[in-house]
C-alpha cells in the first residue's frame, strides 16, 4: 500500500509517517517547501503550491490512500487577512487534490481528511457525537463546515471519504500543551474564565493511530479524534501543574483579558466542546493514553 500525505511535516503528519513506515506502508508527501523534498525508496516528497494551483502529478503514482492534513495553523493572531489564509489554505488545497484526481489516471480509493471539533457549538452541558449536525456559529465553525463540504466532493469520484474531527492535541513537540506548560513552570499558571468549559483532548500517538485505524479498516464517515475522557479547563490546568510539581495560586484569567491580548483567537481558549469517542471504542480501537494523567506523565516527565 502507498499513502500520499499533505501537511506531512506537521505534528500529526510526523507521527503518522512513523506508524505507516513501521507497518511497511510507503509514503509520498506533498510539500510547499522544495528544501523538504526527500527521495528514498519508501518515502518520497513532491512539490505543490495550492495557492496558485501547482502540483506534481507524479505524487499520485501507485497511491491508494490520501491523508489530507494541510492547512494554516489557527494558533496565530486572527487578523482579517490571516482569517482568509486559514480558510483558503484548507479550501484551495482540497480543491487542487480533487481537480487533479479528476483529470489523471489513479488508483486512489480513500481520502482521510483532518477536521476539527470546532464545528460543534459551544456548550457546557451537551455531549457531542458524530451524528450531531449543528454547526457552531463562529469563524471556526464556518471554516470546518466549508472544509468538510469540500472533502465530501471526493465521493463523486467513487472515493471513500473519512473526516477526523480533531480535539486538543497533546504533544511534547509543540502545540497547545507546550504553551500551557510555560506559565505553569514559572508559577504563573491559571485556568481561563470559569474554568468549567470542556476541552476534549488526545495524545498525539493515539491520534496518529486513529488515522492508521481508519486507513487499515477502510472506514468512511466522521470520527471524533478525542480521548474517551474529556476534562474541564480547570481540571486540565491542575493536572499539568500536578504532573510538573508546580503550585497554582493565581486567580483564573478573565475572558476580557485574553480577548485584549489575542483578539478573536481567544475563542480557542474559552470554547467548550464535550466530544465523545464512543464510535472508535465501538470499533475496538485501543487508546494507549485514554487517561489524562497517563498522557501527561508520558509527555511531561
Amino acid at each position: 500500500m502507498k499513502v500520499l500525505i499533505t501537511g506531512a511535516t506537521g505534528l500529526v503528519g510526523n507521527e503518522l509517517i512513523k506508524i505507516l513506515l513501521q507497518n511497511g506502508i510507503s509514503v509520498n508527501y506533498l510539500t510547499t517547501s522544495r528544501g523538504k523534498i526527500a527521495n528514498e525508496n519508501n518515502y518520497k516528497g513532491f512539490f505543490w503550491n495550492p495557492s496558485v494551483g501547482e502540483i506534481s502529478e507524479e505524487a499520485f503514482t501507485n497511491v491508494d490512500v490520501i491523508v489530507h492534513l494541510a492547512g494554516a495553523t489557527v494558533a496565530k493572531r486572527w487578523t482579517n487577512s490571516y482569517k482568509q489564509e486559514i480558510m483558503n489554505s484548507r479550501i484551495d488545497s482540497t480543491r487542487l487534490l480533487y481537480k487533479t484526481l479528476e483529470r489523471i489516471n489513479h488508483q486512489v480509493s480513500q481520502i482521510v481528511s483532518a477536521s476539527a471539533i470546532g464545528i460543534y457549538p459551544d456548550s457546557l452541558t451537551k455531549v457531542y457525537h458524530e451524528t450531531d449536525l449543528e454547526v457552531d456559529n463562529s469563524f471556526l465553525g464556518n471554516v470546518v463546515k466549508q472544509w468538510e463540504d469540500e472533502v465530501n466532493q471526493f465521493k463523486n469520484l467513487d472515493i471513500l471519504v473519512a473526516k477526523i474531527r480533531i480535539g486538543l492535541v497533546l504533544s511534547k513537540n509543540g502545540g497547545a500543551l507546550q504553551e500551557m506548560v510555560k506559565p505553569i513552570k514559572i508559577g504563573a499558571g491559571a485556568a481561563f474564565g470559569s474554568g468549567e468549559h470542556y476541552q476534549s483532548w488526545i495524545h498525539i500517538q493515539d491520534l496518529a493511530a486513529v488515522f492508521y485505524h481508519i486507513i487499515q479498516y477502510k472506514r468512511e464517515g466522521i470520527y471524533n479524534g478525542v480521548s474517551p475522557y474529556p476534562v474541564t479547563n480547570s481540571q486540565l490546568t491542575k493536572a499539568i501543574a500536578k504532573t510538573l510539581g508546580k503550585p497554582l495560586f493565581l486567580p483564573n484569567i478573565p475572558k476580557f483579558v485574553m480577548k485584549l491580548i489575542l483578539g478573536d483567537m481567544h475563542q480557542l481558549l474559552f470554547s467548550s466542546q464535550h466530544v465523545s469517542s464512543r464510535k472508535l471504542l465501538d470499533e475496538n480501537f485501543q487508546f494507549k493514553y485514554a487517561s489524562l494523567d497517563k498522557a501527561l506523565h508520558d509527555l511531561l516527565k
